[in-house]
């Protein structure tokens, strides 16, 4: 797979002609994977969002460093410059289901094109994939199916906001139901909070401060092969607070012990702990205490 080159689709009417669908926009389509040819093992990056809505198992994706076995009825999402491809050893598979296939160009000058980043799901792994309740996915498809209706109509002056405003409304159920699924696999979720607390307190009780930096929410959504926006929103959602607020909180508690050994200064307590610059520590700490390390070393 590594070796292998890969495809490179910079338009939507590029696509369409791929997956032989009519271009009915030149910035955005509604693909129905029935009309497609039987695909194989490819691997291709896009110029635009895409959103796969599958009907059928199709092999293993690989999307990023990770492969993730595609189920039945759930979402992906892809955005522009991000590399994918079905894995199912050299034989070629019936595609099913359906893909919304939307250019940038299309949201500029939009409201959706100013918020397009809040939708954190574009930069998920794939193995964060959404995954649908049969309701669910009847809205999806009915998403879609106003969307290729209003790519039907002659273009006129408000073509361009009613496409945006059904793409958007489209992506604003999908936040409903990611959601949704961050309720439901709320025993998943508390596994990865239990883990998470673990791996910082191991972090700030080892060397790792001192020669790797600060802890970063990046580096324990690595270990803990999560993607730091799914991370972040899971930790947010399960704690009410940032994944980088509780790494915080942590950092302080830790120090509020060591301010009391007699044997460390204020400036190596701060390096110990990660900070490249003393006055980063005390502005840290009296931000979350009210008082200076020094102050408080005083009043306790």
């Amino acid at each position: 797979m590594e070796n292998q080159e890969v495809e490179i689709y910079n338009s939507v009417s590029e696509y369409n002609k791929m997956t032989n669908q009519e271009t009915l926009h030149p910035l955005v389509s509604v693909i129905d994977f029935s009309k497609s040819d039987p695909v194989g093992q490819n691997i291709r990056k896009f110029g635009f969002y895409t959103v796969f809505l599958k009907d059928v198992m199709c092999g293993d994706m690989i999307y990023g460093k990770h492969s993730y076995d595609y189920q039945e009825g759930t979402l992906v999402f892809i955005a522009p410059g991000q590399t994918y491809g079905i894995y199912n050893k050299d034989k070629y598979v019936q595609p099913a289901g359906y893909a919304l296939i939307f250019h940038p160009d299309l949201l500029k000058g939009t409201n959706l094109g100013k918020n397009i980043k809040e939708y954190n799901f574009f930069s998920y792994d794939v193995h964060e994939a959404l995954h649908l309740s049969e309701k669910e996915r009847e809205i999806i498809l009915e998403c879609f199916k106003n969307i290729k209706h209003e790519l039907g109509q002659a273009i006129d002056k408000h073509s361009k906001s009613l496409i945006v405003n059904n793409i958007e409304l489209f992506l604003n159920y999908c936040m409903r139901f990611y959601d949704r699924q961050f309720i439901t696999r709320d025993h998943v979720n508390q596994g990865v909070i239990g883990k998470f607390e673990t791996l910082v307190n191991e972090y700030l009780k080892s060397d790792k401060p001192k020669n790797l930096g600060f802890p970063m929410v990046n580096y324990f959504a690595e270990q803990l092969n999560l993607s730091a926006n799914y991370f972040g929103d899971l930790i947010k959602k399960e704690l009410g607070i940032s994944a980088q607020e509780y790494i915080h909180n942590k950092l302080i508690d830790v120090a509020k012990d060591q301010i009391f050994d007699s044997s460390k200064s204020i400036s190596e307590i701060s390096y110990d702990l990660g900070f490249k610059y003393p006055q980063h520590f005390t502005r840290l700490f009296k931000s979350k205490v009210g008082v200076s390390p020094s102050e408080y070393k005083t009043l306790n």
